[in-house]
Parts: C-alpha cells; sequence; structure tokens
C-alpha cells in the first residue's frame, strides 16, 4: 500500500464526541500552525519583577513611550498602580487615599453569601445580593503621560513620570466611573460616568480638566441607549468602540455642536468583562459569556469557533470577570487569558488567528499583557508581578511543553484494520519531536500507545488499530516545524 500523508487542517477542533474530531487536531498546548506547519510558540524570559511593589495579582498592563523616547511599563492590581521603568525597577505610584478593590470574584447574598464552600454554614453575610467582580484598571496614556481608572475607586488619575509623587485626580473630572479610553480624536472618555451604567462623558479636546459642556468647548456626556451596562471601550481607525454586557456601540467624532454620533451596531454580544476586548486596524474582538464576537466595520456578529464548548465548559464562570485578552500582532492572534475550573486565576489560554482563520488552545498562568511594539517581543505579567518578554525562539517554556494531539485517523470508513509498519518524519530540526501513536478499535475501546519515537530518521513501527491517534510533543528548545509526516500502512481485516 502507497504512503498515506498524515494531513491535517491546521488549529484545533473541540466540538463533540472524540470521533466527530477524526482526521482533525483535538487538543494542543503551546503550538501555532502559521503558513503551512506546526510549529511552537516562542518561548519566554524573565524581563521584571514587580512583585515587590504589589500585594495582589496585576489585571492590566499598559506600555508606552515617553517624549523622550523611554520606554514605560505600567501595572494595576486590585490594591496598587504600579510604574516599571526600562531598566525594570518598579515604584508605587498608587493615588492618595485610593479606594482597593477585591482580588476575587465574589456573590454577595447576605445569608450564605458568597461562592459555596467560603465562610461557615449559618452565618449571616451583610451584602448587596449583587455579583462582585474582581477590580481592574484601564489604562492609557495621554500624551507622555498616564491617565488611569480602576473600577474600584471611580476616580480619573493622571501620573507625570514623576516617581517621587503618586499619582493624582484630574481636576474636575467625573467620578464613581467604571474606565476610560483616549479616543484618536484627544478626548478622554469617562465609562458610567458619575456612576450611570449607561453614561459617557468627555472632556474637552486636548483639555483634561474641563469637562463641562459649553457652546465655546467639546466636552460632552451621552446616556446609551442600552438596557446594559458599559463594561470597556477600545480606540479604532476613525472611531471607537463600546461594549456593554449586552451588546456593541460605535462612536464617532462629528465635531460641534454634537462632538460624537453614538450608533448600535450589535445586540445580544455582551462581553463578559473589562478586559475581554482587543481592537485592531481591521476589527475589533471579544469573548462573550457563551460566544466569541467580531465587529467587522459595519457590524457585530458572532464568530464560528471550533473550541467554543470546551473553552466555556473548561472556564470558572465564577471568575469571568478575569478574563483578559492581548494581541499578538507578529502572527496575528487574538489571546484570551481565563481561570480553568478548580483555578481562581487565569491559567489557560484561547486563540484566534485572524489571518489563517483558525482557533487554538493551551495552558500557561498569564493575568495581563501588551503587544509587542515598544518593545520588541509581547510583555505578559503573571499573578505574582513578574513581567515576561514572549515569542524568544530557542528557548524554554517554563514548565510546559508545546504538544498537539489529533482526533482518530482512520482507513476509508473507518471499519478497516490499519496495520502500520512504518513513519517517515516531516520536521525541520530532525529530532526536536517526538511522535507517539494511540490505537483503538472502536471509540470505547481500551487505548495502547506506541512511541514515542524521533523525528530525526524514518522509523520502524509495528502496531495495528482501527483507529489511530496522533500526538506530537517537543523535546528541545529549537524553533521546530512539522509539516505532512507519512505513513506506510496497509488495510487489514475488518477483524
Amino acid at each position: 500500500m502507497p504512503l498515506i500523508p498524515i494531513k491535517l487542517p491546521p488549529g484545533v477542533y473541540r466540538v463533540g464526541t472524540d470521533f466527530e474530531g477524526s482526521n482533525r487536531w483535538r487538543d494542543a498546548n503551546l503550538v501555532r500552525w502559521h503558513q503551512g506547519s506546526m510549529r511552537p510558540v516562542g518561548g519566554w524570559r524573565e524581563k521584571a519583577d514587580a512583585s515587590s511593589a504589589i500585594t495582589a495579582a496585576p489585571r492590566a498592563m499598559h506600555i508606552w513611550v515617553d517624549n523622550t523616547q523611554g520606554a514605560n511599563t505600567a501595572l494595576g492590581t486590585a490594591n496598587e498602580l504600579v510604574y516599571v521603568n526600562a531598566s525594570g525597577t518598579a515604584t508605587d505610584i498608587t493615588p492618595t487615599s485610593f479606594t482597593t478593590g477585591d482580588e476575587d470574584a465574589a456573590i454577595n447574598y447576605a445569608f450564605g453569601g458568597s461562592f459555596y464552600g467560603n465562610g461557615l454554614y449559618g452565618v449571616r453575610r451583610e451584602g448587596s445580593q449583587q455579583f462582585q467582580e474582581a477590580d481592574t484598571w484601564s489604562l492609557d496614556n495621554w500624551g507622555e503621560y498616564l491617565v488611569a481608572c480602576a473600577t474600584s475607586d471611580g476616580k480619573l488619575y493622571e501620573w507625570q513620570l514623576n516617581t517621587s509623587n503618586p499619582a493624582a485626580q484630574i481636576s474636575n473630572s467625573p467620578t464613581s466611573c467604571k474606565g476610560l479610553i483616549v479616543t484618536e480624536e484627544r478626548f478622554i472618555f469617562a465609562l458610567q460616568a458619575g456612576g450611570n451604567p449607561r453614561k459617557i462623558s468627555w472632556c474637552d479636546r486636548e483639555d483634561n480638566t474641563l469637562w463641562t459642556p459649553a457652546a465655546t468647548n467639546e466636552a460632552g456626556d451621552i446616556e446609551l441607549q442600552t438596557h446594559g451596562e458599559i463594561m470597556c471601550a477600545a480606540r479604532m481607525r476613525g472611531r471607537s468602540i463600546i461594549l456593554t454586557n449586552v451588546d456593541a456601540h460605535i462612536a464617532t467624532y462629528q465635531g460641534p455642536p454634537y462632538v460624537y454620533g453614538f450608533e448600535r451596531v450589535g445586540t445580544a454580544c455582551g462581553v463578559v468583562s473589562r478586559k475581554a476586548l482587543v481592537a485592531i486596524d481591521q476589527g475589533a474582538f471579544w469573548m462573550g459569556r457563551e460566544s466569541f464576537y467580531m465587529f467587522d466595520g459595519s457590524t457585530a456578529k458572532q464568530m464560528p469557533c471550533e473550541v467554543q464548548d470546551y473553552v466555556f465548559e473548561d472556564m470558572n464562570a465564577n471568575q469571568h470577570s478575569k478574563v483578559h485578552a492581548v494581541h499578538n500582532s507578529e502572527y496575528g492572534e487574538i489571546w484570551w487569558f481565563y481561570p480553568s475550573n478548580g483555578s481562581t486565576e487565569c491559567d489557560r489560554y484561547v486563540s484566534y488567528d485572524y489571518l489563517e482563520n483558525h482557533w487554538e488552545i493551551g495552558q500557561i498562568d498569564r493575568t495581563a499583557g501588551a503587544d509587542q511594539g515598544v518593545f520588541a517581543e509581547p510583555q505578559w505579567v503573571d499573578a505574582t508581578g513578574v513581567i515576561y518578554e514572549h515569542e524568544i525562539h530557542g528557548i524554554g517554556h517554563g514548565s510546559y511543553t508545546p504538544y498537539a494531539e489529533s482526533g482518530p485517523i482512520s482507513l476509508g470508513n473507518g471499519d478497516t484494520v490499519m496495520k502500520v509498519s512504518q513513519l517517515i518524519p516531516d520536521e525541520e530540526t530532525q529530532g526536536e519531536v517526538n511522535v507517539s501513536f494511540k490505537t483503538r478499535f472502536h471509540p470505547n475501546d481500551t487505548e495502547r500507545t506506541y512511541g514515542p519515537y524521533s523525528t530525526s530518521n524514518p522509523t520502524s513501527l509495528r502496531f495495528t488499530g482501527r483507529q489511530v491517534r496522533l500526538r506530537v510533543e517537543a523535546t528541545g528548545n529549537q524553533d521546530w516545524r512539522v509539516g505532512v509526516m507519512r505513513i506506510n500502512a496497509e488495510a487489514g481485516g475488518r477483524r
């Protein structure tokens, strides 16, 4: 029988049963499919350690360049705002009288409040009878200065690059807010301004201390026509996108007297958390409570997702407010970090390749991050405050091992026994990857494993099975590539 190429479509397919994932990649960790081959996600190394300056997990990261070309990093936790300079030195710049928040989400229903298992049975708790999200920050830059707003505190702050002084409240700015962005037109949008869940207020153009509308300025406000609450917003080319927990809106600059026009561009597409949105030139992408969505320039719509059921079943729904999205522009990917079941911190990811239109999944403990640009590599931070530079080729992945495993591979209709005698590898480094085979004669049969086998040379094999799964696993740190491997297999009988 001729050699059989093992040519599976890129990305992970995690829909339905294991057999429904036949001839697709079924599971993976820290691998991507890019330009026709499978390869490892780049490794990482420590860039800076801000752990001495924080007491809670970072929930927001912002990187920007000042007017002297210096690189600056800001981290926001439930308890503090921290600045990290280009040398990696961390400084606490938390505003005076800052109202700290909650590191973890909770449900407070008075008697028996919080999540199951917390506290003593029968002990009454005082509460507001509502979900309390894990608090986070909105961070942006106003020129070379940092502007910030924490969900727990509600005030708008500015930090003017002086480590001797903490961030200070912006004069005349609204309070009881839940976030901010700086628009392309140089306005600050204050989200949920004054505690109104539907209100957006903006300052005068180029003046973040003038917030009272008048005929002589462009300050203003609006209450969105939505039955939800504003969650987050982001800049796009020529406009800004605003997401609530139920719908999506676009703000477009029009000039005086109305300054901004607002249009609802999607319904039933609410965002899962305040940090689950990424906006790029091509559009915007976000995670909802049970689906993924995108704005394509005209309307918001649900994205087909081949790992959707797996991700939302895997997620700790009680801690969904910790979901954080980052853009990995080098590979055209959007990554969402989320806490898995049994974890209260982000320890898993799902990523979407918008250039090649496929999905990937895996494990990594990162709570916030920023794309490359100011720095040559993406900067992601873990719950302890250690900042790592990622996508470094030729170095390791910590305690994690990159791998990919397929669903069942069958001959014909799957009713024929496959007798495999040889593997012809197709791997660039010839030795940085091992291959294993897992066989069954029917879906509920006991699985048998053969291997691992090196991919340095053609290898003789000897096993049979009606269903065969392939596992590719990294053994070193080189930037390996796996193409189309082939097996020498012949059809046996049906028994």
